[in-house]
């Protein structure tokens, strides 16, 4: 599907690619959500002469071709490591195999390390032949400015609020658009995300509510959740708690963005919601992998429906069958 809000962005291109003004290195930057790695997909097969769509499109999938190479942090990482770079640096310098040139995306560009990022300093100033290379970045201020100042930068911002939603509309009638477009921060491909996390929320918030006034089974829910991403579930869990408390501070039984009900407030032990909080809390700074989702899951919400009659803040997590060494 055609992101329509982009059409400046391509126009702007083929006058570059017309005026032969085409740099040697772009930095896309914006919002998450707003079309960049989809840009430079587009920009990508534009380069190399590859049929392509008058506009980049959603879901954003790079051609495959023998001199495009797309440089993300490999798995189970976070960062682009100098050794990819120093592959990539050499990759170029290469002959061209269909002699359009070569392309080098590398996506979050911001995910380079130091390194990485000097290692590359040389092939942005100086690419060899007719290489192109495309940085993608959310946020600048974590990119040194050796490597913002040797690209051209070009900005992509959220369309209209009313141009996102007949865009979002077409993709999926009739869903909660505006709230989750809003949740985004205005960027169409983050709403999408949010629409998700929207639906999956309003089912973990049924979960607890029924298993807080003693239906369902703990077990065949966090059978559930542990197919969810497990941080997001932790992080659900904490805000709700939190707000949870907020509202119990003040005499009241909700408080804005509480998805627990009124009813099942009264059930919980109200002393116990700040040892269940930190329990949660501390699981969030657990390293990914390092605790059994089905197991932690049933643990916290056997201790949901129990009311949170008992908490014991001391104990061990482990303990508490909340952290899992094995997976």
């Amino acid at each position: 599907m055609e992101l329509v809000w982009l059409k400046r962005f391509t126009e702007g291109w083929h006058d570059r690619v017309r005026h032969e003004r085409v740099p040697h290195a772009v930095l896309l930057v914006g919002p998450p959500g707003t079309g960049k790695r989809a840009a430079a997909c587009w920009i990508a097969s534009t380069y190399l002469g590859v049929a392509t769509d008058a506009l980049p499109s959603h879901p954003a999938v790079p051609v495959e071709h023998a001199d495009l190479h797309w440089i993300t942090p490999e798995e189970d990482k976070a960062t682009v490591s100098i050794e990819q770079i120093r592959a990539l640096v050499h990759e170029l310098g290469l002959t061209s195999y269909e002699g359009n040139g070569k392309v080098a995306v590398i996506e979050p560009a911001n995910a380079m390390t130091v390194n990485a990022a000097n290692s590359l300093l040389k092939t942005l100033e100086e690419p060899p032949g007719d290489a192109l290379l495309i940085l993608i970045a959310d946020r600048v201020g974590h990119l040194p400015a050796t490597i913002f100042s040797r690209c051209q930068r070009i900005d992509f911002a959220p369309p209209a609020e009313a141009d996102a939603l007949a865009w979002l509309d077409r993709l999926q009638p009739g869903a909660a658009w505006v709230d989750a477009l809003r949740a985004a921060g205005g960027a169409p491909l983050a709403a999408i995300g949010a629409l998700d996390e929207m639906d999956t929320s309003a089912g973990m918030a049924r979960d607890m509510n029924a298993l807080g006034r003693g239906q369902g089974s703990a077990v065949e829910v966090a059978g559930r959740w542990a197919k969810i991403e497990p941080q997001f579930v932790l992080n659900w869990l904490s805000h709700q708690v939190r707000l949870s408390l907020v509202a119990l501070s003040a005499g009241r039984d909700s408080a804005p963005g509480l998805a627990i009900d009124e009813s099942v407030l009264r059930r919980m032990d109200s002393r116990n919601l700040f040892c269940y909080l930190d329990i949660i809390n501390r699981l969030r700074g657990q390293a990914q992998g390092s605790w059994n989702p089905q197991l932690t899951f049933e643990s916290l919400l056997i201790d949901w429906a129990d009311g949170l009659r008992e908490c014991n803040l001391d104990a061990p997590l482990d303990g508490l069958n909340l952290i899992m060494a094995s997976r």
